[in-house]
């Protein structure tokens, strides 16, 4: 495959559309045959190359140094699963599915508060919703539950200093990873192996029409 022709747009399409259950590349191949590019176009054909081989790698690479900034800012693992909680809110399905367990929960000990918590009637005309559907969760609008997540897990990033810390452990790792994909010599086999994932992710497309 000539990676010389493929964009940077597409890589990034790519990432995102292929599947990233696959295993990672060994460790005996993933640390050997390094060498500089000769040319800037050779080093850009190499990192987009490396990139979409060694993708399971380089998340595993990412993760592994995010948490041990992590161990060592214990306050900040606090903040990060507030961020997470927030953020997932803003999936309907996360919020819905945790809005009745909540609900489900609090009826057993109070069922009066738990209907108090029913989201409030929506008015109906012609058949449609007169203004468009809230999500609500415990009777609130769930942007009230990711504001209030957000704005907490920002005071205990502040707090532990964990966001400057974090920040700088996320710059270390892309930076070594941008450093393995540009010194890392794809073989012919990476070429082979990439070019049959994606002539398979294609042939599923095309089967299911």
């Amino acid at each position: 495959m000539d990676w010389d022709s493929v964009a940077a747009g597409d890589v990034v399409e790519a990432l995102r559309e292929v599947e990233w259950s696959t295993s990672p590349r060994s460790l005996a191949e993933f640390f050997s045959r390094f060498a500089f590019p000769r040319s800037f176009s050779k080093w850009m054909s190499r990192l987009k190359c490396n990139l979409y081989y060694y993708r399971t790698n380089y998340f595993i690479l990412l993760i592994f140094v995010l948490g041990l900034a992590l161990i060592t800012r214990p306050l900040a693992i606090i903040g990060a699963a507030l961020t997470a909680l927030s953020l997932a809110f803003l999936n309907d399905s996360f919020a819905a599915t945790f809005n009745e367990k909540a609900i489900r929960t609090i009826r057993q000990f109070s069922p009066h508060l738990a209907a108090k918590m029913r989201p409030p009637h929506m008015p109906v005309i012609r058949g449609r919703s007169a203004s468009r559907k809230t999500v609500y969760v415990c009777g609130q609008p769930r942007l009230v539950f990711v504001l209030l997540g957000l704005t907490a897990s920002f005071v205990l990033w502040f707090a532990s200093c964990g966001l400057l810390w974090i920040l700088y452990a996320l710059a270390t790792a892309l930076l070594m990873i941008m450093l393995h994909a540009s010194l890392r010599t794809p073989n012919l086999k990476a070429r082979l192996n990439t070019f049959r994932e994606e002539f398979r992710a294609v042939w599923r497309n095309y089967s299911e029409l």
